[in-house]
């Protein structure tokens, strides 16, 4: 048996690595993509806050806010409007609460009026961002083990997909129109190139991020298993929690708080790009302080760089200015390369920039899976098509369409389901996977091109009737958000028109055309097996 070379065993790993895992990939990579604007889609799915507008005295008006909300609280926690929320958001703890993630009592406010807003309970982004690297409905560390898995098989794709190439270069400005498996190759090749840089960053950035679950030895060999003293040492794990409150032998002193507002224009003074958060310890108390945080400071390097400034609440005068030290190389560069997948320091368009790269990765996976099948029609038409090739067809379809049929889903059930339904978030992502189990079995049951299409066609609908519907919200709809300077509801509703569009395009690009019969009988081997199948159906 002849050895392969170097090149073909490149090849080979390239195509298994691929194949084994390439749906579970395509899954990761679009909800990946989408968890860029977690954030924002989660405000869009709760379209009760869009009439909130920050002001010139939102934070002032917050700090008076909370005075009547929670005068007896041991601490307030106010975040300030962002181009990501224009709301504000404020939690409380009470005497003696131990302060933890997810505590306390929290508010949305408007930022304009500081009256309460109720918005309707959603999984909003966060579903899709927990999706994204830990899956669902199984246990969290199960879930990070199979994509922490999947990722090493990216990695792999990537340097052998690397290695086979032999343009590499010349692949990126190659694509030829209606060539069949020449076409899916060559947009499969220049997705690949043209972006290659960030699919290796966003791969190996993901691996790094899992590997304290993936390689724990060297933790448990230096620290005995206890990863909290691994943590600690490392700089990034906090001390235990404190109480919020004060001890029982100790009496509240009541005090007039200083006004917040020169404080925060001492902070303006210091931060071009204002204030994001204002804490306040014992607020109306002897001792009280008020503690400003600075926004838009998050680096690479650190990702609580920032400055802090901490005032005293009855004077008004500034007690110190903390800054976050820059941790030694190695926490560093693993900060840097987790703050790149992570992207929580980047502005809006760092994020768009990301979000098209994201996108790019997501066609080169579902352009790879499709030319998988395509290189084995000549096999099909020679009756040796298995039922492995059948199973691939019909995942391909439930996997690229049907996803994206689901997400659409999943955003309708949001506007659809009464907003008192109990466990309203839950049905939302129950609608998710019960949406996208019905694309598997459309798949199985129809015809392999009129189940591309008649996908593809879900989609256009799903995806253009969501703006549409949006009009029943008079704060909500793509013109009031144009016409009001909110670009984070606008973008949204864009985007999904720019879906529905690029769906309508596959779709049509899909119909059969006549041609001469000597053309048609030179093409018809290199056709693509849905056009073959949409053409015999329609003949």
């Amino acid at each position: 048996m002849k050895a392969l070379g170097f090149r073909q065993i490149n090849s080979w790993l390239h195509t298994w690595s691929g194949l084994l895992l390439g749906w579970l990939l395509f899954a990761v990579f679009l909800t990946g993509t989408l968890s860029y604007f977690r954030q924002e889609i989660t405000y869009w799915m709760q379209p009760e806050l869009h009439a909130s507008q920050a002001r010139a005295q939102t934070a002032i008006q917050a700090m008076e806010a909370m005075g009547r909300l929670a005068p007896d609280a041991a601490s307030w926690q106010i975040t300030l409007p962002s181009e990501r929320n224009p709301t504000v958001r404020a939690r409380w703890y009470e005497q003696g609460e131990r302060v933890a993630k997810g505590g306390g009592k929290s508010v949305t406010l408007d930022a304009t009026t500081m009256e309460p807003l109720l918005g309707r309970p959603t999984a909003g982004g966060e579903f899709l961002y927990r999706f994204h690297f830990e899956l669902y409905g199984m246990d969290r560390t199960w879930g990070r083990w199979i994509i922490g898995v999947a990722t090493m098989f990216m990695l792999v794709a990537i340097v052998s997909g690397v290695i086979i190439h032999k343009k590499i270069f010349v692949d990126l400005f190659t694509f030829r129109r209606r060539k069949g498996q020449r076409s899916w190759m060559d947009a499969h090749n220049a997705l690949a190139v043209l972006s290659l840089p960030f699919h290796f960053m966003i791969t190996y950035s993901g691996l790094l991020l899992l590997m304290f679950l993936l390689m724990p030895w060297g933790i448990d060999a230096a620290y005995n298993g206890d990863t909290r003293a691994f943590f600690a040492d490392r700089g990034r794990a906090a001390a235990p929690a404190p109480s919020a409150g004060m001890k029982n032998h100790e009496s509240p002193t009541p005090l007039a708080m200083a006004p917040v507002g020169p404080m925060l224009e001492t902070a303006s003074g210091q931060w071009p790009e204002g204030v994001a958060s204002i804490s306040v310890s014992q607020p109306g108390r002897a001792g009280s302080t008020i503690e400003l945080r600075q926004k838009g400071a998050e680096t690479l390097l650190n990702h609580a760089a920032g400055e802090r400034m901490v005032f005293d609440a009855g004077s008004g005068e500034l007690k110190d200015t903390i800054r976050s030290d820059v941790p030694g190389a190695g926490v560093s560069t693993y900060n840097v390369f987790s703050a790149l997948h992570r992207l929580r320091f980047a502005d809006v368009w760092m994020r768009w920039l990301f979000f098209i790269a994201g996108v790019m990765g997501t066609a080169m996976v579902g352009t790879g899976m499709i030319l998988w099948v395509v290189k084995r029609l000549p096999q099909k038409r020679k009756g040796r098509y298995h039922a492995g090739h059948r199973l691939a067809e019909r995942m391909n379809v439930a996997a690229i369409a049907g996803l994206f049929i689901a997400v659409g889903a999943y955003f309708w059930l949001n506007r659809l389901l009464p907003a008192s339904l109990a466990g309203r978030a839950g049905w939302e992502v129950n609608g998710f996977f019960i949406a996208w189990a019905l694309t598997l079995l459309h798949a199985c049951l129809r015809e392999h091109g009129q189940a591309w299409k008649e996908q593809l066609y879900a989609i256009v609908l799903l995806f253009a009737g969501l703006p549409i519907v949006n009009f029943w919200y008079p704060d909500s709809h793509l013109a009031a958000s144009i016409a009001n300077g909110r670009w984070t509801l606008a973008s949204m509703d864009l985007v999904l028109l720019a879906t529905a569009a690029l769906a309508a395009w596959a779709e049509w690009h899909l119909r059969p055309t006549r041609k001469p019969a000597r053309a048609a009988k030179q093409e018809a081997h290199e056709a693509s097996p849905v056009q073959s199948t949409v053409q015999e159906a329609a003949s």
